[in-house]
């Protein structure tokens, strides 16, 4: 269909582009030369003993800033420490600060490919794609455009956990359905990451309810827990109405053009993996399948029930046995429900339902509530990648007795998945050293404090654009939003009481800060773990998503610009 002439042409040049790995270990040898540059500082901390616990906190002073006393955290300039042959040490390093992240993704992957030896993922694309097509014959959804209505609804449910309660790590774990998807469907591997990815992304900047980013600024800068939430469902609306229509106008354009999409060479390794091989696929249900479905249902119920109350003497007291009820704290909101119990009922039904069809249609609807209990498990439990790899390896574990092979099968299918996957957990490590090398050289402090202090002196929308700037050039630094609003919160906060801000603008400036450039950092291990699994080189995804960042910067000053000109409510 398209002339292949074009395409040597582009390996060609492919081959000048530095493999990602190249490009972390300049940004590593960079890191190392400011440390020769920058002068050394750090805040001054100190070990409380709080409830009986050791903790370190940040000793605060009080300064005074034309005439009027701020309290702010105490910084000392202190001797750099220069990295030279550290730099090495910092890649070991690196690999152990992000040992959480690397196993995460290598107990995933293997898991997943478990799910796809069974082709049970394959058999879900190609039913979902003949419904599609199904729907298309409506005349308004097919003016619309039935894929464009998917790609939307996907994004704003990924994008609504972004909002609600930092969705982050656990995009990593999709990256293997979406991508399949948005190949088969005729788009890239570049739609498939932002139907997950980045909407998650555009909600966590526009976070609403996020208690690891708004929750902690927040509570330092000493306002009502998630106030101002009226002009933050506001911003979310716009940053994601801006997000999709970007990627649906991108993914049109591939649609219409593979040759235009920038990973269309590396897309082969997905273009290989999908196709119509599911119409040969023979539908089946095992005896196994039934088992492992017993065992599932057999623990959901046992979950179910609290038998706290019931004394193993006297069983028959039925009286004492209550439901289970699951505590999902959404924002500061708490929501008591039966969630178990319910999600065990719904597993009862779709589970039987789904086996008298075939094992295949079994093993999604495993994967649906793997994706359930996920959900359930980090608002409700406080799960993090740990207690979500666990998941995902059980559910690997019963796809794979589900579908009859034996445990060398699991095995070596499982190995097979991890090694797959191994070059984005290597680039996770890799990347973890960029920010050992600035720990290490003792100038992230420092670099800090010169931006707060470059901030005096300015009006109230220079102002807020400039904490918006530091918090965005921060974030290329430091990634994590919960750490970065326990550093940079104390010095913000008071120093927006004396130039006449709001601290709620403040919070907000964070978290677009905090939120855009999370999609484009190398130092992001989520990020760089996202791409890995992805199979997109990184000087790609830059070339592609630049423009993009460029946009959603803006719009996020300009969504500043009303919190210091307009009396908003909370504000």
């Amino acid at each position: 269909m398209y002339e292949s002439k074009h395409i040597p042409k582009k390996m060609f040049k492919n081959k000048k582009i530095p493999h990602t790995y190249v490009i972390i270990f300049y940004i590593i040898l960079t890191a190392a030369v400011l440390t020769w540059i920058i002068p050394g500082g750090h805040y001054v901390k100190e070990i409380v003993n709080e409830n009986g616990t050791e903790k370190e906190q940040v000793v605060y002073e009080t300064v005074k800033i034309n005439g009027q006393e701020v309290l702010q955290p105490k910084f000392e300039y202190i001797e750099n420490n220069a990295q030279t042959w550290q730099i090495f040490a910092a890649l070991f390093n690196g690999f152990e600060k992000q040992a959480g992240i690397i196993v995460f993704i290598l107990m995933v992957g293997g898991a997943f490919w478990i799910m796809n030896q069974s082709k049970a993922i394959d058999v879900g694309i190609f039913a979902f794609l003949h419904y599609t097509k199904r729907l298309e014959k409506i005349k308004f959804l097919k003016y619309i455009g039935v894929q464009n209505i998917i790609i939307t609804l996907i994004m704003l449910m990924f994008s609504v956990f972004g909002a609600v309660f930092g969705m982050s790590e656990e995009t990593i774990a999709f990256i293997v359905i979406l991508v399949p998807l948005a190949i088969s469907m005729g788009y890239d591997s570049i739609t498939g990451v932002s139907m997950v990815f980045v909407a998650a992304g555009l909600g966590f900047a526009g976070a609403v309810l996020n208690p690891f980013t708004i929750g902690i600024a927040q509570g330092i800068a000493k306002l009502p827990l998630f106030s101002g939430i009226e002009y933050r469902i506001f911003s979310w609306i716009v940053i994601n109405v801006i997000g999709i229509v970007f990627i649906l106008r991108y993914a049109n354009k591939v649609k219409k053009n593979p040759l235009k999409s920038l990973v269309y060479e590396t897309d082969k390794y997905w273009r290989d993996k999908s196709g119509d091989e599911s119409e040969v696929i023979e539908y089946y249900t095992p005896k196994r399948a039934w088992f492992v479905y017993a065992f599932i249902l057999s623990g959901l119920i046992l979950f179910s029930f609290d038998f706290s109350l019931v004394q193993f003497s006297d069983l028959s007291s039925l009286k004492n046995i209550k439901f289970t009820l699951t505590e999902l704290s959404i924002g500061q909101s708490k929501i008591h429900a039966r969630i178990v119990p319910v999600s065990t009922l719904l597993f009862a039904l779709t589970g039987l339902f789904s086996l008298k069809k075939s094992v295949h249609f079994f093993i999604l609807n495993l994967l649906a509530f793997t994706i359930l209990f996920l959900i359930v498990g980090v608002m409700g439990y406080g799960w993090y990648i740990m207690e979500i790899a666990s998941l995902f390896l059980a559910m690997g574990l019963l796809t794979g007795i589900a579908m009859k092979y034996n445990p060398n099968e699991i095995t070596k299918h499982f190995l097979d998945g991890a090694k797959d996957i191994m070059s984005a957990a290597i680039v996770v490590g890799l990347a973890g050293g960029i920010v050992i090398i600035l720990q290490e050289g003792k100038i992230i402090d420092t670099i800090l404090h010169s931006m707060a202090e470059g901030m005096k002196g300015f009006g109230k929308t220079i102002s807020i654009g400039i904490m918006y700037v530091i918090q965005t050039i921060i974030n290329i630094i430091i990634p994590s939003g919960s750490a970065k609003a326990a550093i940079t919160m104390p010095i913000m906060a008071p120093f927006s009481d004396y130039i006449n801000i709001s601290r709620q603008a403040t919070v907000m400036a964070f978290q677009f800060g905090d939120g855009f450039t999370n999609m484009i950092t190398p130092t992001s291990g989520v990020l760089i773990g996202v791409l890995g699994v992805a199979k997109i080189p990184y000087d790609k995804w830059v070339k592609w998503i630049t423009p993009f960042m460029i946009i959603l910067i803006i719009i996020g000053f300009l969504l500043l610009i009303p919190t210091v000109t307009m009396q908003l409510n909370g504000f």
